[in-house]
């Protein structure tokens, strides 16, 4: 942390992307990049200069985005509109910019969710995946007429497609029931016809379809990119699209890899490379086996890849722990870099951010868990200790800016974020070993987490607390139920306590993960009820907020049975209940509350 004061809350809070979490778009010539971004407002629609400049945003109002469809911009391939995915019209539909600055206007009516969407090459339609007929199908909706035409036939679900460059097939994902297998399909843009170009097995899909990833197809369009797990880790594989011939890795490695692209000219592919949370952009040749480096600081996560039109550059975001994501563009050829905006142009409170520690250290069962450490700058004096859990479990703590956490600190905390067995990142073995044993091995690693804390001269080493959303907030009602000494205080946020009760009141993502996860339960009841929480909250002694977000979707329940049980048992529980939001607080202005809320209460119970 520089010099000066600490950073407020609303300093902190302030310290925003200016570029929303989507990849960002080429315009055909080159000359600019269109991304949705948040500029001192909701997210919309702005253009920035290749060569960098003052972002401008456009003159329409997307809406209520769908998260789980394609939000970025999609320009045609002509370069006259800019097409995106709202639901402002009361469901999800495709809606056209014109570049020229007239009026949008809806292009679907398909009238349910969608999923993914591309331009065809020649800019007459659209594909989408769309759930119209109760599961998600590919459909093609003309340009501009909005006619549309289904190319699929569920019950399986059909998603991410792309049009080949040569503008005769479309390439998509088809899932099998359980989300865990997924084929690589091909048909003819028109008649359909598909056919399977490779499978790929034992790789849960939490959201159907993005975590596996949509193929990428080659500029030539005889190969396609495809993520697998099958070495042991998740690796960019190609495969050709006739079927013949067996797939091949791009850059084997016992390292995680993820956002693979084609080049649009030539045989070349980018991706990112995740080593311990920092992601490095790398590019490799097709067939060479190996990849070289192209941006990579040593910190920081580079995502969303996208190639310029002529295949000499590269525009990604990238953001690092004190910084948040920008949008940057490199040189493949020569790695020289820019940057396209700049959230913290006069660095402002962001220079007074704390920069995390890795460290590694051991747990039960042989395993090294990797985390990140957070402390206030002055060691000179004692301060608690917080373990911050990530969610999924099925996910990660990456290089990249943790506001909560922030705040957390400047409020006198030293927090660990470990990425506990059964993230990603670490390999398939890491990742599955807490399948069947939530609340068991992974709450080990997060106890282990506090020993370390214990063992640093600034921490005081009774005062030890656990928080998280979802996950987070999962693992942290597991500890004090199943460890019930570890902590003397838990703020789990969002969290889910009883999993055969909850299981027809999830959606259906929860539903399947949980399937996943624990087995079915009609063969697994006995385990689905001792990894449920609620039934031993008579061991809980540590004092407890149950945190959540109500008014949007039906999931409260969760954390209310979760509160009223200990509240009927005369535990020690404060009960916040944030409204007009979702079960997970996203909010602004009820985050904030929130954090308040949560440090408050950490400090009544582990500060005295």
């Amino acid at each position: 942390m520089a010099n000066g004061s600490a950073p407020t809350i609303d300093q902190i809070l302030s310290i925003r992307p200016v570029v929303g979490a989507e990849t960002p778009q080429w315009s055909p010539d080159g000359k600019e990049l269109a991304f949705v971004g948040t500029l001192g407002g909701p997210p919309n629609l702005y253009k920035v200069s290749a060569q960098g400049g003052f972002p401008v945003r456009m003159t329409v109002n997307i809406g209520d985005v769908n998260f789980l469809a394609t939000r970025a911009p999609l320009w045609s391939p002509n370069g006259d509109f800019l097409s995106y995915i709202s639901r402002k019209s009361g469901t999800d539909e495709v809606w056209l910019a014109p570049v020229n600055g007239d009026e949008e206007f809806r292009l679907s009516r398909l009238g349910a969710l969608i999923h993914s969407a591309m331009w065809s090459p020649d800019g007459s339609c659209i594909a989408v995946s769309c759930s119209r007929h109760g599961s998600y199908d590919i459909y093609t909706v003309d340009v501009p007429t909005g006619k549309h035409h289904k190319l699929t036939e569920g019950p399986l679900n059909a998603v991410m497609p792309v049009f080949t460059p040569n503008n005769e097939q479309i390439a998509y994902l088809r899932l099998n029931d359980t989300w865990e297998d997924h084929d690589v399909m091909v048909m003819d843009r028109d008649s359909g016809n598909a056919r399977i170009v490779v499978s790929d097995t034992d790789f849960f899909d939490y959201t159907y379809g993005k975590t596996f990833g949509a193929p990428s197809v080659s500029a030539d369009s005889k190969d396609v990119l495809f993520r697998s797990q099958r070495s042991g880790y998740i690796n960019i594989w190609t495969a050709p699209m006739d079927g013949s011939g067996e797939p091949e890795p791009l850059d084997p490695g016992e390292i995680e890899q993820d956002n693979a692209v084609w080049s649009p000219v030539g045989r070349q592919v980018a991706f990112t490379a995740n080593n311990n949370g920092n992601l490095e952009l790398r590019v490799a040749e097709a067939g060479s086996g190996t990849s070289r480096s192209v941006f990579g600081r040593g910190i920081g996560m580079c995502s969303n890849l996208k190639w310029s039109p002529d295949g000499k550059e590269i525009a990604f975001r990238y953001g690092t722990p004190t910084r948040p994501a920008d949008l940057w563009v490199v040189n493949v050829e020569d790695g020289s870099s820019r940057q396209l905006t700049n959230a913290c142009a006069d660095g402002g409170p962001a220079e007074k951010l704390v920069e995390p520690e890795k460290i590694s250290y051991e747990s039960t069962g042989g395993f090294t868990i990797h985390a990140y450490l957070y402390s206030p700058p002055d060691r000179s004096k004692k301060y608690p200790g917080l373990v911050y859990i990530h969610g999924g479990p099925t996910l990660q703590f990456f290089d990249d800016l943790q506001p909560n956490v922030q705040y957390l600190v400047q409020r006198g905390y030293v927090v660990l974020l470990p990425n506990v067995r059964g993230s990603t990142g670490y390999g398939k073995a890491f990742e599955e070993a807490n399948d069947r044993d939530w609340g068991r091995g992974d709450l080990d690693d997060a106890i282990a987490g506090t020993e370390y804390m214990k063992g640093l001269s600034y921490v005081d080493p009774g005062a030890m607390g656990i928080t998280g959303r979802s996950y987070g907030g999962i693992l942290s009602m597991y500890a004090i139920t199943n460890a019930p000494d570890a902590f003397q205080a838990a703020a789990p946020m969002s969290g889910y306590g009883d999993w055969p009760s909850l299981r027809w009141e999830m959606e259906l993502r929860h539903q399947k993960m949980q399937a996943h996860e624990f087995g079915p339960l009609e063969e697994n009841e006995e385990l689905w009820i001792e990894l449920s929480s609620q039934f031993k909250i008579d061991r809980v002694t540590a004092p407890t907020m149950i945190i959540y977000g109500e008014g949007k979707d039906p999931w409260s329940d969760a954390s209310r049975a979760f509160w009223y049980e200990m509240k009927r048992q005369y535990k020690t529980v404060h009960h916040n209940v944030y409204h007009n939001d979702g079960y997970y607080v996203d909010a602004p202005a009820n985050v904030r509350q929130l954090l308040i809320d949560v440090a408050d209460f950490f400090d009544l119970y582990l500060k005295g």
